[in-house]
């Protein structure tokens, strides 16, 4: 591919996510930037259970590159390797960077164009609608979020909850994970802890537990960890970048161990916080800072550094209530609710795209 202004430095941002999207969108009139991504979207994640049960939700969260991205270029295909001074990908194009950013985040199998992803979640609506029982696998936030929202909107759900630890939200203390726990049962949400369901057992609706537990329900969604995004980089220049877990090595700068010129952001990195959107942002703004700091080569110009974030949980339980902890305190109702749950935080990330909300 050509690059453009000669005058301006050549940046490759890997992954439409949110830490890939908020840094293109930043730097497009700074630089010359390519986003790479498979899809033609940016999706507000944290909007996408409310989606299951709104569809119109989804009218504001999916969000075309080319809405709030609109001085760069979107390559929709895959990057499938990684050299020195170019980015090839599956297409066949190979795209030239001064600057390279990986943000490919987890992997995750979604419609390649805002059309088709409004029309699943549309789909996702009219199966939760239909549907007399649900089945939910994994007690994380993802699952505990979507239980929430299935039992407000849907309160004549019969919700079952099958989680393999000893607890809800394994992540934050005990205390907040006996609240979450409680908020579910009462809403007549059926939670069983230190079990796990077998998919490949189902028959008739009927799902097995691993004490061999029956559990009959319409459908049933799998509410577990994604795998990182990095499994194609082993074949590339950042394989010995990688840590045990597959994720990106990166120092105080969020540079990438090894390459000066290539920086990573989001839960592709190996800092050791919490995965979570918020702080997928709070990289991207120290990407830009230091990608500017780079391209503008003055001397003695000091790099951004970022500091682990603190473990805060703010979960979403239905459109009014809400679980949160932070490092003093705990508060599950409509305090941490009128935080999140209303709009959860859509308005103010289109704002940050230059949207309107």
């Amino acid at each position: 591919m050509e690059g453009g202004s000669s005058s301006k430095k050549r940046v490759v941002v890997i992954g439409g996510g949110v830490g890939g999207s908020f840094v293109a969108k930043s730097l497009q009139f700074f630089a010359d930037i390519v986003l790479v991504d498979p899809k033609e979207y940016f999706e507000i994640p944290w909007a996408g259970l409310r989606a299951m049960v709104e569809p119109g939700m989804a009218e504001r969260s999916v969000i075309d590159h080319v809405d709030y991205f609109t001085d760069g270029t979107v390559v929709c295909s895959p990057a499938v390797d990684i050299r020195d001074d170019a980015v090839s990908v599956a297409d066949g194009k190979v795209i030239p960077y001064d600057y390279l950013v990986i943000a490919t985040g987890h992997m995750e199998s979604v419609p390649r164009t805002r059309t088709e992803r409004i029309a699943q979640y549309q789909g996702e609506f009219e199966k939760i609608k239909s549907a007399s029982s649900i089945l939910i696998i994994g007690g994380g936030p993802t699952g505990v979020e979507l239980a929430g929202e299935i039992v407000v909107d849907f309160p004549d759900k019969k919700v079952t909850l099958v989680h393999r630890g000893s607890r809800l939200l394994e992540f934050i203390s005990p205390k907040a994970s006996q609240k979450a726990f409680d908020w579910l049962t009462s809403r007549k949400v059926e939670v069983i802890l230190g079990q796990s369901v077998d998919l490949g057992n189902t028959v008739n609706g009927i799902y097995r537990t691993s004490s061999g537990e029956a559990i009959t329900a319409d459908c049933h969604y799998l509410c577990i960890g994604k795998p990182i995004g990095s499994s194609w980089l082993r074949g590339t220049i950042l394989k010995d970048s990688l840590d045990a877990q597959g994720r990106l090595k990166v120092d105080e700068h969020l540079t990438v161990e090894g390459h000066e010129n290539i920086i990573a952001v989001g839960d592709i990195t190996n800092i050791p916080e919490i995965k979570q959107g918020y702080l997928a942002i709070r990289h991207a703004e120290v990407a830009v800072k230091n990608l500017k700091t780079l391209m503008t080569g003055k001397s003695g110009g000091k790099m951004a550094t970022y500091s682990p974030g603190y473990a805060l949980a703010l979960v979403s339980l239905g459109r009014k209530e809400g679980l949160a902890q932070f490092p003093y305190v705990t508060l599950i109702g409509c305090v941490p609710g009128m935080i999140k749950s209303g709009d959860l935080f859509v308005g103010k990330t289109r704002k940050q795209l230059g949207l309107k909300p």
